[in-house]
């Protein structure tokens, strides 16, 4: 089970969802085939509280797969084995929405002060972390940081913290430059 990789703790929850599928030289993998990979995952995330059950899964790796969709589309991104080509943009939007129709905000009075929270609705913790997870990927791809890895091969999207920023990390960047250098010396101009 120790195969799920943490993949850059510094990005968003959201981004970090997403990048449950991931690649390396031989393949594209998911993160979440089980749910000893999901109890992981989540643990590693933060989120959760530890009791996850299948269905748990089934809304986690159905978020997922919404916003990689929705972020393909906001990032132009036509790299193969990025996104699955069985879930459609309206689809992809329909589900995102859902999920966000458990995140109701609320206003609670807390001794001295006021804090913001989350209406309690019935759902399980896991599925109230999943409509946060929802609503931040609303935000990202809502915005112009969200950005599909330019590196060769790689699948991942991550936020954009600098301008220049083109790679989810700088082994992406490393392979990207070597690709680029080994391209001009094979086809001088």
């Amino acid at each position: 089970m120790d195969d799920v990789p943490v993949l850059y703790l510094t990005q968003p929850k959201a981004v970090r969802l997403m990048n449950t599928v991931w690649a390396d030289r031989t393949s594209v993998h998911d993160s979440l085939e089980t749910l000893g990979h999901l109890q992981l995952w989540a643990e590693r995330a933060g989120i959760g509280d530890g009791q996850l059950d299948e269905s748990d899964l089934a809304l986690a790796r159905e978020l997922r797969d919404a916003l990689r969709r929705l972020a393909a589309d906001a990032t132009h991104d036509d790299r193969r084995g990025a996104v699955s080509a069985d879930v459609e943009i309206e689809t992809a939007v329909a589900v995102t929405n859902s999920f966000l129709a458990d995140c109701t905000p609320v206003l609670r009075h807390e001794g001295q002060g006021f804090s913001r929270g989350w209406q309690e609705d019935g759902a399980s913790p896991f599925r109230r972390e999943l409509a946060a997870l929802a609503l931040e990927g609303a935000d990202l791809l809502a915005g112009q940081g969200l950005r599909a890895c330019g590196g060769p091969g790689c699948v991942l999207y991550f936020h954009r913290s600098h301008s220049r920023r083109e790679w989810c990390s700088a082994e992406c960047g490393n392979r990207a430059r070597v690709a680029r250098h080994y391209q001009r010396k094979r086809d001088p101009a």
